[in-house]
């Protein structure tokens, strides 16, 4: 007797990759992301928010996450359903973990997380095993 399997619609993609620690490794990520976001047919409001969101997270895993001879993993996971994205972007250095500050008006940088909040919905730093950290934002897509 022959069983249809039933089809689930809109199942959740992922995509992971491992990337040098170095700035061109950094601007991979993020045009990696959006060839990919764009492939699986994303709106092009996540898809803007992704980008800076990838952006920033990969620089700081190059700046400040770097361990000479170690790479950085980017994941992307959509669920369609939900009409949500999680970014994450995995570094070796678990010792410095980013903290939700104000940065100093005067500074010339430290605004990264500040933006990151402000285009995600959530964001969190997690144990990344054995030694590192995980840097993770949810973006929820206003068109779903």
């Amino acid at each position: 007797m022959n069983h249809a399997t039933p089809r689930v619609a809109n199942p959740l993609r992922t995509f992971t990759q491992l990337l040098s620690s170095t700035r061109r490794g950094a601007r991979l990520a993020r045009l990696l992301a959006v060839a990919e976001l764009r492939s699986w047919g994303v709106s092009r409001d996540l898809v803007e928010r992704a980008e800076l969101v990838v952006a920033e997270l990969a620089a700081n895993a190059v700046l400040h996450g770097r361990v000479p001879g170690r790479c950085f993993r980017l994941t992307l996971a959509l669920d369609p359903a939900a009409g949500r994205l999680r970014v994450e972007v995995s570094d070796a250095r678990g010792d410095l973990r980013p903290t939700d500050t104000t940065p100093d008006p005067l500074s010339t940088g430290g605004r990264g997380l500040t933006l990151v909040a402000a285009l995600a919905d959530h964001w969190d730093c997690v144990p990344y095993p054995p030694t590192g950290k995980t840097v993770r934002a949810d973006l929820v897509d206003a068109v779903a």
